[in-house]
């Protein structure tokens, strides 16, 4: 008898771990949901860094733009001096939401405070913010999300939680000063940074990390979280020097706004928030665990403004790596780097609303989609939907078939309908023994991608891993 009372027991105790698990991820699902709907996203890295743009006292300082101050070695009050020549007059929020908007993109996250510990917002934690060391003397995020208000865009918050090198006591990753420029004091300011946890100017050292985190950071997510409405995602970074105490002060804060979506960046492993965050490439199918994620990537080489770097993306390689992303379930979060004086390169917004271009024919192949279940396609990428027992397949071609045959791998379901987003055109459809064959045009619609919508009957068992797996494309240019 008491075999069988110990059994029940067990097995009302696996029950209740069943639906618990059950309920815990329907609840996550819920939570994602618009953030798996919107797949596409622009990420926005402004701040004090653009003034600079690259330059220090007359040297390029090598990498990326908003890294100037640790790859130079700038002491805490040159750089300050920049803060003074920091004035977007030019800057239009309302512009900036609407060409993300154009461009097809469902959410925007801008550093609210990048390393350099520089607040675009009026912050009472510190004055190092936009309201107070700048000649604008106005908070950049309000309008930002008035217009994303406007335009129902979700607003997110970049912020750096650890790394701070310009209020005390804030963590600096160690760089060796050859990575900036040729400093003919590189030996000595190696030598401070490795004797100082990276730190290269005494100022940044005269509070201990236990400060800055209790007078810096946690006031400013608080302020982020309560002055400018929803804030759909928070995006820590770098959580150089964090322990589980730090994080734990900064999830709390996080009650304040019950629906935010964050990352995998606050402190790892015990801080895994709810994506996790490849950066400039595209992950290989075989990286995949199940787990939702997100690629950022630059349009050129750099985050924040950088003159010199001329190294664009074309639009071509952006919208493929769209459909590679979404072609594994992904999202892709696509960076501007505005100028110094509020607005966007040129060379950004032309990409832009190229890309918007073609979203606003081939939209349902990104929007809402899941990841293909069909094996690696030799000609380009597949995203799918299912409802009520049926599955639309869109097929992006990228290299259009010249013999008008084109193949789909493994497909054995009847097919409802197949045709071209970009004019409707309804295509002839037939088996073989290598799969389903779709009769296309001659031309491409698209010399970029072509979109054939493909509705079967049933759902498509997952073929994904039948061969070798498509490989990324990670931080493809031309």
């Amino acid at each position: 008898m008491k075999k069988v009372v110990a059994a029940l027991v067990l097995f009302c105790c696996l029950l209740h771990t069943a639906f618990a698990q059950t309920a815990a991820k329907e609840s996550h699902d819920k939570h994602m949901e618009w953030w798996r709907e919107a797949r596409f996203g622009m990420f926005i890295h402004w701040g004090v860094y653009s003034v600079p743009a690259g330059y220090y006292n007359g040297q390029p300082i090598k990498r990326i733009g908003e890294w100037i101050m640790n790859r130079g070695k700038i002491p805490v009050a040159d750089y300050q001096e920049f803060a003074k020549q920091f004035d977007p007059v030019k800057y239009d929020a309302d512009a900036w939401v609407k060409l993300a908007k154009e461009a097809g993109m469902k959410y925007i996250v801008i550093t609210a405070k990048h390393h350099d510990g520089f607040a675009l917002f009026k912050s009472n934690a510190s004055k190092w913010n936009m309201v107070d060391a700048t000649p604008y003397g106005k908070d950049l995020l309000k309008p930002l999300a008035e217009a994303c208000r406007k335009y129902g865009i979700k607003l997110g918050f970049y912020y750096s939680q650890a790394q701070d090198w310009n209020n005390p006591g804030g963590a600096a990753a160690r760089k060796v000063a050859s990575e900036g420029w040729a400093n003919p004091d590189s030996a000595k300011i190696d030598a401070y940074t490795a004797a100082h946890e990276g730190h290269w100017d005494p100022a940044q050292t005269t509070k201990t990390m236990a400060q800055y985190i209790d007078d810096v950071a946690v006031p400013q997510v608080k302020e982020l979280l309560t002055n400018y409405g929803d804030v759909a995602v928070l995006w820590w970074d770098t959580p150089t020097g964090m322990t589980d105490e730090f994080a734990e002060k900064l999830n709390a804060a996080l009650a304040l706004q019950p629906n935010i979506i964050t990352n995998d960046r606050l402190k790892r492993p015990n801080f895994p928030g709810d994506y996790k965050t490849p950066e400039q490439r595209i992950p290989k199918e075989s990286e995949l665990d199940g787990k939702d994620w997100e690629t950022c990537m630059t349009m050129n080489g750099t985050w924040g403004f950088k003159k010199d770097d001329h190294e664009w993306k074309s639009t071509e390689v952006i919208i493929r790596n769209l459909l590679d992303i979404a072609s594994k379930g992904g999202n892709y979060l696509l960076n501007v780097g505005p100028k110094p004086d509020g607005t966007f390169p040129d060379e950004s917004i032309s990409r832009l609303q190229q890309v918007g271009a073609w979203m606003k024919v081939n939209g349902d192949a990104i929007y809402g989609t899941k990841a293909s279940p069909l094996p690696a396609l030799p000609w380009g990428r597949c995203t799918k939907k299912e409802q009520n027992g049926n599955t639309t397949l869109y097929l992006s071609v990228f290299n259009w078939p010249a013999d008008k045959k084109l193949v789909v791998p493994g497909l054995t379901q009847p097919v409802t309908s197949a045709v071209l987003l970009a004019n409707g055109k309804k295509l002839a459809t037939a088996a073989s023994a290598d799969g389903l064959v779709i009769t296309v045009p001659e031309q491409a619609p698209d010399k970029i991608a072509s979109v054939i919508k493909l509705q079967v009957k049933g759902t498509v068992a997952d073929k994904r891993f039948m061969g070798a797996g498509a490989s990324g494309l990670g931080n493809m240019k031309e």
